[in-house]
């Protein structure tokens, strides 16, 4: 998917919500064990239920890998589900590869030719040879880890070097000279809150994939405040706030209604802040 085409969905729907798909054998609802694949059943209600209101998808390979066979071929069919009846929508594969670059291009096949999504998540410790084989897909994206939104961020990401950068600026600023703005994002945590404003010192034009809000206690308005650009530039992910809103069978009526409110929020920022009318 092109840039313009991202930006034209989201101003069309009033949204930059992606939903985040981790279905858990664990947490969906009892009855969908009966199913053939349940995770399957479970992520096409899913999606169903929140399409209108999202314009992304973040499928977690964890847990879909996490299950076997049953569970690759549960998210080939989701993705394929999502394709096939969604067309306008976003995919990004959740699967923060990062290897030497042989390895590399055999994971930028895996998810672009074989998977078909929109984007990969890749961590960039081992540098730009382990990035560069996801580069050049047309219309493919590439989603590098910048600043994460767990505790254990900042063991590494804040360090610092000699001209006082640290190492998540660092990580911009190199990557920079890969990709452009259209097939480059960053994921940065929502719990990063003010650090919005650096980030878009050394990436201003960059969208950026938003985790965090939600279950993790990160705000939309911090994040809209800091970070928004005249395109929006985010893609804020809600994973568990939505998906696990009911365990119950009316598990899907209750994540359209979590995704609803957070779009009808989302909506009133961007007509805040001039992106649309």
């Amino acid at each position: 998917m092109k840039r313009e085409n991202l930006i034209e969905n989201i101003k069309s729907k009033g949204s930059f919500l992606c939903v985040g798909l981790d279905p858990d054998i664990k947490k969906i609802p009892e009855h969908l064990l009966r199913e053939e694949n349940p995770l399957l059943a479970f992520c096409k209600a899913i999606v169903d239920a929140t399409a209108p209101y999202c314009v992304a998808f973040k499928p977690n390979l964890a847990f879909f890998e996490s299950m076997g066979v049953e569970g690759w071929l549960a998210l080939e069919d989701t993705v394929r589900y999502i394709k096939e009846n969604y067309p306008d929508q976003f995919v990004i594969a959740d699967a923060k590869r990062g290897d030497i670059g042989n390895t590399s291009k055999l994971y930028a096949r895996g998810v672009f030719e074989h998977l078909q999504a929109d984007a990969v998540t890749v961590a960039p410790y081992m540098g730009e040879d382990s990035v560069t084989p996801f580069l050049g897909y047309p219309g493919k994206w590439v989603v590098l880890l910048a600043l994460t939104s767990n505790k254990g961020s900042h063991d590494f990401q804040f360090i610092q070097d000699g001209e006082g950068h640290r190492l998540f600026e660092n990580v911009i600023l190199a990557s920079q000279k890969w990709a452009s703005s259209d097939e480059l994002m960053y994921v940065v945590g929502a719990t990063q809150g003010k650090m919005f404003e650096d980030i878009r010192a050394v990436a201003p034009d960059n969208f950026l994939l938003v985790p965090g809000v939600g279950a993790q206690g990160g705000s939309l308005e911090e994040v809209v405040k800091y970070g928004m650009t005249k395109d929006c530039g985010l893609l804020v992910n809600s994973s568990r706030g939505i998906i696990y809103a009911s365990t119950g069978a009316d598990f899907a009526e209750a994540a359209g209604h979590e995704a609803a409110k957070l779009r009808d929020q989302m909506a009133g920022l961007l007509k805040e802040y001039g992106v649309i009318d």
